[in-house]
């Protein structure tokens, strides 16, 4: 039987929960006022994918940052989707937004790699999409380019699946 290292905190995880690589995508302190005065809270996103199609993403809040990690790492399993890749690209461009936020996510040739920044990128190559063009319109604020980005994941596999 394997030894198990009490100081890696993975040695406790399911073999599930190692199968996703989690990536922390921002951390904000969020205030409210109350009679005494403010109170501090973290809110975090995060976006947890496995290379071949499956992606998640949650937002948490907590009193201190592993909470607000924690949670969004549990929101993120709860709410996957699963991405139709074709040759490490997506079938088709789409065009999508949430917000004030545009995105359009054009499918590309093999050796073209990824051409996206920020959030973009880094849940498309959670994703598995090893070549895609991508940008972003408006407002680049990271919650809803994230959302914007699996909205349009979300209706690739949707349009997918129906033909």
């Amino acid at each position: 039987m394997p030894q198990r290292n009490r100081f890696d905190p993975r040695a406790n995880q399911t073999p599930e929960a190692r199968e996703f690589e989690e990536k922390v995508i921002a951390i904000d302190r969020v205030s409210r006022t109350v009679a005494g005065g403010r109170r501090m809270r973290f809110r975090a996103l995060v976006v947890i994918g496995n290379h071949k199609g499956k992606i998640g993403m949650g937002i948490g809040k907590g009193n201190e940052v592993v909470t607000a990690i924690a949670k969004a790492n549990t929101q993120a399993r709860k709410h996957m989707i699963v991405v139709p890749i074709e040759h490490e690209t997506i079938p088709f461009n789409i065009e999508t937004s949430f917000g004030s936020t545009r995105l359009h996510l054009k499918s590309a040739r093999p050796g073209t790699s990824v051409i996206a920044g920020g959030v973009v990128r880094q849940v498309v190559e959670l994703a598995g999409i090893g070549n895609i063009v991508a940008k972003i319109y408006g407002s680049t604020n990271q919650i809803n380019s994230a959302k914007a980005v699996f909205a349009a994941l979300e209706e690739l596999s949707d349009i997918n699946a129906k033909s």
